[in-house]
């Protein structure tokens, strides 16, 4: 399950004589069909038509080795072409630098949870149902929806087998694509739907809760009972218990919380807010660390203490099934941003600490300067690719601690400039 960032796209330059642009215009949009000895022929009207169209054509062997029939390649290609946008998009995914609290401001946005109470009542036979059956919190699974897909008014309107024909084709994830390929041709071939009706985003994730074809196959469930796992329905029953059998599968607890809010101590050692640091909320709040109503933080496990911000934003203390979610997604700021909108949804407060707004963020270059700056020290033993990881996190810690600063992990310009 991947986060998708919109952008719009570009058209694919024709080769053409330059005095028939009018001509050029109508070979970029259209495919030419005839027929020659009872075979369907397509003029493909550019290069890069012509490129996927030969791909195509390779890897369809490869997909009759995977068991997919002959039926189902001629249905699932017939009008596949090119998609330059999915490309454009795939492009431009590093560059995304929302901050955490822009980025919940939106998640648990007023609208957004008015909206999730009036879903939640709508289905709320289905949400039980799930949350019967698998154990699995239902405003969890209402947020992931939420997140996902507004409650499943944008599932998005791409056609996904198209899109990941282009995305194998143009070879930068290529062998990851194609698996998804191959998925996609799996479902269609077992009748869960059609070509036509297999939409989803420019990377291929589909319906409510934007499952990509490989955990579709390996987790979708049928929760209608119809005899097929239709996530791409108006009714998003399908959708919501998958997700749901998706979360059980990855070691859901039930009972437990994502996570909660916390008070830190003045004096707090920050180096025990990574997430291999894990204690009871026994011996958390002998350490001072307190819910934000002042009390010791329930028993729901072993937790650690996640600062999104650093040291001037709000902490959390986190549990195992904020890891379970993070299976859906592996930004930070997704999973609180399931978990803070499930809180909402649940009759909760906004968080209640403070964020740095002010903060200027690094750009994706800075980040790489800054990785490379700690690796150079000594400080990273990781590759230099402009995402903040938990590697990289404890190496800035590292570096912090060596010249006296709150060691909070947290990659800003004053970071950059003590390593400058």
């Amino acid at each position: 399950m991947k986060r998708r960032l919109i952008i719009s796209g570009f058209c694919a330059l024709v080769m053409g004589s330059p005095s028939s642009f009018a001509q050029s215009q109508v070979n970029q949009n259209m495919l030419l069909q005839s027929k020659t000895e009872g075979q369907n022929v397509t003029e493909i009207a550019t290069k890069q038509d012509q490129a996927l169209a030969g791909w195509i054509e390779g890897f369809k062997q490869r997909a009759r080795r995977s068991g997919i029939s002959e039926t189902t390649l001629t249905r699932a290609f017939r009008h596949v072409r090119y998609d330059s946008s999915v490309i454009a998009n795939d492009r431009n995914q590093s560059e995304f630098t929302k901050q955490i609290w822009d980025y919940l401001d939106s998640a648990a946005s007023p609208l957004r949870v008015k909206n999730g109470a009036a879903a939640m009542l709508r289905h709320s036979r289905a949400l039980d149902n799930v949350e019967t059956a698998y154990g699995v919190d239902k405003h969890i699974v209402a947020a992931i929806w939420g997140l996902e897909s507004a409650y499943g008014a944008t599932r998005g309107d791409v056609p996904v087998i198209q899109a990941l024909a282009t995305l194998a084709y143009d070879g930068r994830r290529g062998s990851f694509f194609e698996e998804q390929l191959i998925a996609a041709l799996k479902i269609l071939q077992s009748g869960d739907t059609s070509p036509s009706n297999m939409k989803g985003s420019w990377a291929g994730a589909m319906g409510h809760t934007q499952f990509i074809p490989t955990s579709f196959l390996a987790f979708a469930v049928d929760g209608t009972g119809d005899g097929k796992r239709d996530i791409w329905s108006d009714d998003p029953t399908d959708a919501l218990a998958s997700t749901a059998a998706y979360l059980a599968r990855h070691g859901w607890r039930k009972g437990q919380p994502w996570g909660v809010e916390v008070q830190l101590p003045s004096g707090f050692d920050y180096e025990l807010a990574r997430r291999d640091m894990t204690l009871s909320p026994a011996v958390w709040a002998q350490k001072g660390v307190r819910g934000v109503d002042g009390k010791a933080v329930p028993n729901y496990g072993q937790g650690a203490i996640l600062l999104p911000a650093g040291a001037s934003g709000a902490a959390f203390m986190i549990f195992e099934n904020f890891a379970v979610i993070e299976r859906y997604n592996k930004a930070d700021a997704y999973v609180i941003g399931v978990g803070h909108l499930s809180d909402r949804l649940r009759g909760k407060g906004p968080i209640q600490a403070s964020w740095p707004r002010d903060y200027q963020p690094l750009s994706f270059e800075e980040k790489k300067m800054m990785q490379r700056s700690l690796k150079q020290r000594g400080f990273l033993d990781d590759k230099v690719d402009g995402l903040i990881g938990p590697n990289t996190i404890n190496a800035i810690r590292g570096f912090q601690k060596s010249i006296g600063v709150t060691a909070d992990g947290y990659p800003s310009k004053t970071l950059l400039a003590h390593l400058r």
